[in-house]
Protein backbone atom coordinates (compact mmCIF):
# COMPACT_ATOMS: atom_id res chain seq x y z
CA UNK A 1 0.00 0.00 0.00
CA UNK A 2 3.57 1.98 0.04
CA UNK A 3 2.56 3.65 -3.25
CA UNK A 4 -1.69 4.28 -3.33
CA UNK A 5 -1.85 8.10 -3.43
CA UNK A 6 -0.31 7.55 -7.24
CA UNK A 7 -3.25 5.09 -7.86
CA UNK A 8 -4.93 7.06 -10.76
CA UNK A 9 -8.17 5.35 -10.22
CA UNK A 10 -8.01 7.99 -7.14
CA UNK A 11 -7.22 10.95 -9.07
CA UNK A 12 -11.12 12.24 -9.05
CA UNK A 13 -12.36 11.28 -5.55
CA UNK A 14 -13.08 14.04 -3.23
CA UNK A 15 -10.33 15.61 -1.22
CA UNK A 16 -12.45 14.97 2.21
CA UNK A 17 -11.97 11.40 1.41
CA UNK A 18 -8.45 11.46 0.44
CA UNK A 19 -8.05 12.64 3.74
CA UNK A 20 -9.80 9.95 5.38
CA UNK A 21 -7.83 7.47 3.27
CA UNK A 22 -4.42 9.03 4.36
CA UNK A 23 -4.90 8.74 7.61
CA UNK A 24 -6.29 4.92 7.03
CA UNK A 25 -3.16 4.58 5.58
CA UNK A 26 -1.20 5.97 8.45
CA UNK A 27 -2.93 3.16 10.76
CA UNK A 28 -2.43 0.50 8.14
CA UNK A 29 1.43 1.03 8.56
CA UNK A 30 1.39 0.24 12.19
CA UNK A 31 -1.29 -2.86 11.97
CA UNK A 32 -0.88 -6.65 11.75
CA UNK A 33 -1.63 -7.49 8.29
CA UNK A 34 -4.22 -10.01 9.71
CA UNK A 35 -5.77 -7.28 11.61
CA UNK A 36 -6.92 -5.24 8.03
CA UNK A 37 -10.26 -6.32 7.90
CA UNK A 38 -11.11 -4.46 11.64
CA UNK A 39 -8.97 -1.55 10.64
CA UNK A 40 -11.34 -1.08 7.39
CA UNK A 41 -14.18 -1.37 9.04
CA UNK A 42 -13.28 1.41 11.35
CA UNK A 43 -12.80 3.34 8.13
CA UNK A 44 -16.49 2.91 7.35
CA UNK A 45 -17.46 4.12 10.52
CA UNK A 46 -15.71 7.10 11.16
CA UNK A 47 -16.38 7.93 7.18
CA UNK A 48 -20.19 7.56 8.12
CA UNK A 49 -19.89 9.46 11.59
CA UNK A 50 -18.42 12.64 9.42
CA UNK A 51 -21.07 12.35 6.87
CA UNK A 52 -18.88 11.01 4.31
CA UNK A 53 -19.89 7.94 2.23
CA UNK A 54 -17.95 5.82 -0.28
CA UNK A 55 -19.87 4.76 -3.59
CA UNK A 56 -19.70 0.98 -4.74
CA UNK A 57 -17.26 2.13 -7.01
CA UNK A 58 -14.65 4.15 -4.76
CA UNK A 59 -15.50 0.87 -2.07
CA UNK A 60 -13.86 -1.15 -4.82
CA UNK A 61 -11.14 1.28 -5.82
CA UNK A 62 -10.04 1.11 -2.06
CA UNK A 63 -10.32 -2.43 -1.49
CA UNK A 64 -8.18 -3.42 -4.70
CA UNK A 65 -5.68 -1.12 -3.15
CA UNK A 66 -5.49 -2.58 -0.17
CA UNK A 67 -6.04 -6.42 -1.07
CA UNK A 68 -2.80 -5.94 -3.02
CA UNK A 69 -0.27 -6.57 -0.45
CA UNK A 70 -2.54 -8.97 1.88
CA UNK A 71 -1.72 -12.24 2.17
CA UNK A 72 -4.62 -14.78 0.46
CA UNK A 73 -6.43 -15.52 3.88
CA UNK A 74 -7.33 -11.92 4.33
CA UNK A 75 -8.15 -11.11 0.51
CA UNK A 76 -10.54 -14.50 1.54
CA UNK A 77 -12.09 -13.02 3.83
CA UNK A 78 -12.41 -9.71 1.65
CA UNK A 79 -14.55 -11.37 -0.50
CA UNK A 80 -16.53 -12.91 1.57
CA UNK A 81 -17.32 -9.07 2.80
CA UNK A 82 -17.72 -7.99 -0.51
CA UNK A 83 -20.56 -10.85 -1.17
CA UNK A 84 -22.33 -9.84 1.91
CA UNK A 85 -22.21 -6.25 1.06
CA UNK A 86 -23.62 -6.93 -2.47
CA UNK A 87 -26.61 -9.29 -1.12
CA UNK A 88 -27.41 -7.11 1.51
CA UNK A 89 -27.70 -3.92 -0.63
CA UNK A 90 -29.72 -6.50 -3.24
CA UNK A 91 -31.96 -6.84 -0.83
CA UNK A 92 -32.24 -3.35 0.31
CA UNK A 93 -33.35 -2.13 -3.33
CA UNK A 94 -36.02 -4.88 -3.26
Amino acid sequence: MSDWKNDPRLKHMDPKKLAILEDFSDRVKVTPKAKMIPVLLSLNMEAQSKGISFNDAETEVIVSILAADMPASEKKKIDTLKMFSRQLSMKQKR
